[in-house]
C-alpha cells in the first residue's frame, strides 16, 4: 500500500521472519507491495536473498471504514487470519493452486494476525497479458481449469468455507438484492446521474430478481476473481491472492464479476449451464457494489484517489447502460 501510513520495519518483522524460516536467520529488508485494502503484503528479504511474504491482519493496515463482523452474511467485510486459512484449505482441496504456507497464521509474534506465504515473483496475470499475450493465453487455460474445478465443487449452503454458522434463511439471490439497493441508496446519495434514476434502476432490480427461480446448491467461488489477484509461477500456473472473501454461493456471481474483469479473454473461464436470469441481476448489482464500494472506501485515506475514482465513473457508466 501507500500513503501516510507507516508499515512495519525490519525490526517488528524479524519475529516472523525467524517463526517461518529458522531462529538462525537474519532479515535484510522489507518491502511493502501495494494494491491492497484489507491488510498488509510485505515481501521479507532474508541474508541469502531468499524471500517470503508476509500478510499482516490488523486495523492499521485495513483503509476499509471500521464494520461489525457479521458471519452469518457472506458479502460482509472479508478479512483476517481465519477467513484466509479456510479459504487456503478449501481452495487447495479444490486443487487450486494458492501461496505455500511457510508460517501458518498466529496472533503471537505482532500486533493483529499474521501468516507468511511463499513468494510468487512471475508477477500478475493482468501485467502478463500486457506483456506477453501469447504467454499469458496459456495461463488464462490453466486459470480456467481452476475455475471450472472450483466451480464443480458444491454444497447445499451457502457462506464461508469452515463456516458452520446457519444462514438466515434468505436465499442468494435476495442476499444479492439487498445488497444492491443498499449500494444503490449509498450510490444515489453521491452520484446526481445515479439519483436521477433511482427510480428505473429500483424496478430494474425488482424486475430481475422476481425472474429468478429457486437453488439450493451452491459452487465454491473467490469472490473477487480479477487478474490483478492471479499471480503467475514459474512453471506457468495461475497463484490465486487475496483469498479471504472465497465462499459457497452462486457461481453466477463469480461469473458476472469474470467477465468484466476479463473482457475479451472471458470465454477462457466460461462454464456451461449458467442461469441466465441470476447474471442479469447480479451484473447490475456488481456495478452498483463498484460504485458504492469505492466511494465508501474514499471516505478513508486510501492513497490511490485517481484509481479508485476511476473504478467509481466506469461503473456509474456501466448501471446507466443496463437501463438501455
Amino acid at each position: 500500500m501507500g500513503g501516510a501510513r507507516v508499515g512495519l520495519t525490519v525490526d517488528e518483522l524479524l519475529p516472523v521472519a525467524r517463526a517461518a524460516f529458522g531462529r538462525s536467520r537474519t532479515l535484510a529488508s522489507v518491502q511493502r507491495l501495494t494494491g491492497g485494502t484489507k491488510k498488509g503484503v510485505y515481501r521479507l528479504t532474508l541474508d541469502d536473498g531468499s524471500t517470503g511474504v508476509a500478510y499482516v491482519w490488523h486495523p492499521g493496515e485495513d483503509y476499509w471504514p471500521a464494520a461489525a463482523p457479521a458471519p452469518d452474511d457472506p458479502f460482509g467485510h472479508a478479512t483476517g487470519a481465519g477467513l484466509f486459512a479456510a479459504a487456503h484449505r478449501e481452495l487447495t482441496a479444490a486443487g487450486v493452486r494458492v501461496p505455500r504456507l511457510l508460517l501458518h497464521p498466529t496472533a503471537t509474534l505482532l500486533p493483529g494476525e499474521v501468516a507468511v506465504v511463499e513468494d510468487v515473483r512471475g508477477g500478475t496475470l493482468h501485467d502478463l497479458r500486457r506483456r506477453d499475450p501469447r504467454r499469458a493465453g496459456a495461463v488464462l487455460a490453466r486459470l480456467g481449469d481452476a475455475v471450472r474445478g472450483m466451480h464443480a465443487r458444491r454444497r447445499d449452503r451457502y457462506g464461508r468455507p469452515g463456516s458452520d454458522t446457519p444462514t438466515a434463511g434468505r436465499p442468494v439471490e435476495r442476499l444479492v438484492l439487498d445488497r444492491a439497493l443498499r449500494d444503490l441508496a449509498g450510490a444515489a446519495a453521491r452520484v446526481e446521474r445515479i439519483s436521477t434514476v433511482r427510480d428505473r434502476l429500483t424496478d430494474a432490480l425488482a424486475e430481475r430478481y422476481a425472474a429468478v427461480a429457486p437453488r439450493s446448491r451452491h459452487g465454491l467461488i473467490h469472490g473477487e476473481l480479477g487478474p490483478d489477484h492471479v499471480l503467475v509461477d514459474d512453471r506457468d500456473r495461475p497463484v490465486l491472492v487475496d483469498i479471504e472473501g472465497t465462499m459457497f454461493l452462486d457461481v453466477e456471481w463469480e461469473h458476472a464479476f469474470l467477465e468484466l474483469r476479463f473482457g475479451d479473454d472471458y470465454p477462457a473461464l466460461a462454464v456451461p449451464g449458467l442461469d441466465e436470469e441470476r447474471l442479469l441481476l447480479y451484473r447490475l448489482a456488481t456495478h452498483l457494489s463498484l460504485v458504492a464500494g469505492p466511494l465508501r472506501l474514499l471516505d478513508g485515506d486510501f492513497p490511490d484517489r485517481a484509481g479508485m475514482l476511476g473504478i467509481v465513473e466506469h461503473h456509474i457508466t456501466r448501471t446507466l447502460d443496463q437501463l438501455t
